[in-house]
């Protein structure tokens, strides 16, 4: 919502400015198709060249995220850390059961309770696997934790694409806004014999690629840039505390402590506070005794 605000304020502000100071549409509008289709045109083409197909349907697809912002919030937070917190305790007091929940998540009754974080596949997988390599005695935290480091760098670098690929059409549009420009007082010059209003109209219509150029760029697709990479970091953040929660649990702490630990490492608008979740872990308690 907020996204659709910031687009309205811009197009209110920019144009309801110009037409405040005596400006007039209709140069604008004339020259709008043309200049649209050469800037936008050239700048779809330059995306297309410089991204795979994967990373093309990728960034389409997160474009929605500088609507929706980001997938994490409060409550969610809180259901991974009763997730996790359920997954050691089952850790340190049954280790055969423990293999069962991880090997098949999308079958355990465990992950079952939070569907939302069990259909994050990679979320999933970075719970799994953490706990499996407790299990094959691959405990050491700190070669552990330089592991799910180096995983989460590239899930975090993969995930980014898409905002530093925004970001380079953001960089061009003004110089292809320039192009278009450029083009246009070639055609002005091709009619240079004519009257001094009509030369003036087409100058006008060649400095629309210009403007369009620039206010493409920094009204629209770089703000969309900046939005999106700061989502994707923001949901970074759930990654994350699953990091070091069970690293806490390598050092062999409490599952309260290991909880703790994640809580204190939530972002400080996600966080719950200590209790609201120990309620939610007494509720958890309660139920399997």
């Amino acid at each position: 919502m907020i996204g659709l605000i910031g687009i309205v304020t811009i197009f209110a502000m920019v144009f309801g400015g110009y037409l405040a100071a005596g400006g007039k549409l209709a140069i604008i509008l004339k020259s709008l198709p043309f200049e649209m289709m050469m800037i936008g045109g050239a700048a779809i083409g330059a995306f297309l060249i410089s991204n795979d197909m994967h990373a093309i349907k990728q960034t389409v697809k997160d474009i929605t995220k500088v609507f929706k912002g980001p997938k994490w919030h409060h409550d969610d937070y809180k259901d991974l850390l009763c997730l996790l917190f359920e997954l050691i305790r089952l850790a340190k007091q049954n280790p055969v059961a423990i293999e069962r929940e991880i090997e098949a998540p999308e079958e355990s009754e465990i992950f079952g309770k939070y569907p939302k974080i069990q259909a994050d596949k990679e979320a999933v997988a970075l719970i799994a696997d953490t706990l499996r390599s407790a299990s094959m005695n691959y405990d050491d935290p700190h070669q552990v934790e330089e592991v799910l480091e180096k995983r989460m760098e590239t899930n975090l670098h993969s995930a980014l694409h898409s905002s530093h690929a925004l970001q380079t059409v953001a960089d061009a549009l003004p110089a292809l806004g320039i192009v278009a420009a450029v083009l246009g007082v070639i055609k002005t010059m091709g009619s240079i014999d004519q009257p001094p209003e009509i030369l003036g109209k087409m100058i006008g219509g060649a400095l629309v690629g210009t403007f369009l150029g620039v206010f493409l760029a920094y009204g629209l697709v770089g703000p969309f840039a900046a939005k999106l990479r700061s989502v994707v970091e923001e949901d970074s953040h759930f990654y994350s505390l699953i990091r070091e929660v069970l690293i806490a649990n390598l050092h062999s702490h409490p599952a309260n402590i290991c909880i703790e630990v994640g809580r204190q490492n939530t972002p400080a608008h996600c966080r719950p506070q200590f209790s609201e979740l120990e309620d939610a872990l007494k509720s958890i308690r309660k139920d399997a005794a």
